[in-house]
């Protein structure tokens, strides 16, 4: 008898989703699949910040499957999980909020889900660039607060996108590449910031001339929007911060949809007072939201928006469906996307 019959035979494992509410905020998904697959219990809140707490939801569930969306689980929580626990699934793309190596040690093994979200958070990206080329934030402002005056004087730039020049920071993954699947037929010249000199063999767009590979300098220096699209790690943590927006041009616009913590927002704001830039677009900060007393708020040139580039509902079910991909294949013994 296989590990795997052996599994099946077992019944439903235990699953607790630690904080639903984070991906279900709205009550308009489906979990049936998941529920058929295990014995689910859904905690119905966006995060919990208390280790203990934590820990005493997945005690108390007895569970063998912890999924979690983006809520960090400290490693003093998982030092407590019961040994019933074996696998945790990130409902999401980043696992930085996880100590996989901790994890690793106890034998519990880590997924997550590189690719739901590929086209909603690319098209986030390109609906900044839209709303940044035609000055759309600044236009719609002074209408809502009664200033008519630029329906006969533009007070503020605008641009066509045809020809303009794209820079990506970590353009060569996915989503990378689905933003330039999409800025390519708009007339966008698109420059990818890479170690090598050229994209890894068989990429996509190895051999189009409107595609450049550059170091991160020339593509800061030459670009007219920089979208951040690589992951979080010790290496990015802060890697654009006051040298790196300093050498952008002062028609410029920096995009974040990958993770806040990618730019020092203390120099971030220090650079966008003294309007080093054009704009910054940040659908994700370093803390979310941002505490009240943060100078982002107040910023005239920084457009933030609630991390929603992969909040559309067809992608949140798609979510789901894939966290349920997951799932199956532990229990048929055939386990994917494992990070640990």
């Amino acid at each position: 008898m296989t590990a795997a019959t052996t599994r099946l035979l077992m019944g439903r494992p235990k699953a607790i989703f630690i904080n639903s509410a984070r991906l279900n905020y709205d009550k308009a998904l489906d979990f049936s699949r998941l529920s058929r697959l295990t014995d689910l219990t859904l905690n119905e809140v966006d995060s919990i910040s208390d280790a203990n707490e934590i820990a005493e939801k997945v005690i108390d569930s007895k569970a063998e499957i912890v999924i979690t969306k983006e809520m960090e689980v400290p490693l003093l929580a998982m030092e407590k999980f019961p040994p019933t626990v074996k696998l945790m699934c990130e409902a999401g793309t980043g696992y930085n909020n996880i100590p996989i190596d901790y994890a690793r040690s106890r034998g519990v093994d880590v997924v997550n889900i590189p690719t739901y979200s590929t086209e909603s958070v690319a098209h986030m990206v390109i609906t900044y660039i839209m709303n940044f080329s035609a000055a759309i934030f600044q236009q719609a402002k002074m209408l809502h607060d009664g200033n008519h005056s630029n329906f006969e004087v533009f007070q503020h730039p605008i641009y066509e996108i045809t020809g303009k020049k794209l820079g990506l920071i970590g353009g060569s993954g996915t989503i990378g590449t689905a933003v330039a699947d999409v800025a390519l037929p708009l007339g966008m010249e698109v420059l990818i910031s890479s170690r090598s000199d050229r994209l890894p063999k068989g990429h996509k767009y190895e051999n189009n001339p409107r595609v450049q590979v550059v170091s991160m300098d020339e593509l800061l220096s030459t670009c007219d929007f920089v979208s951040i699209n690589c992951p979080l790690n010790s290496k990015t943590r802060h890697s654009i911060g006051s040298r790196e927006i300093r050498l952008m041009k002062p028609t410029a616009f920096l995009i974040n949809t990958a993770r806040g913590a990618i730019i020092n927002e203390k120099e971030l704001i220090q650079c966008m007072k003294e309007k080093v830039i054009a704009g910054a677009g940040l659908d994700t900060q370093e803390v979310e939201p941002p505490p009240p007393q943060s100078e982002l708020w107040k910023l005239d040139n920084v457009f933030l928006t609630p991390h929603i580039g992969w909040r559309r509902l067809e992608t949140r079910q798609r979510l789901v469906d894939m966290t349920a991909d997951n799932v199956e294949s532990y229990i048929r013994g055939q386990l994917q996307n494992v990070v640990n």
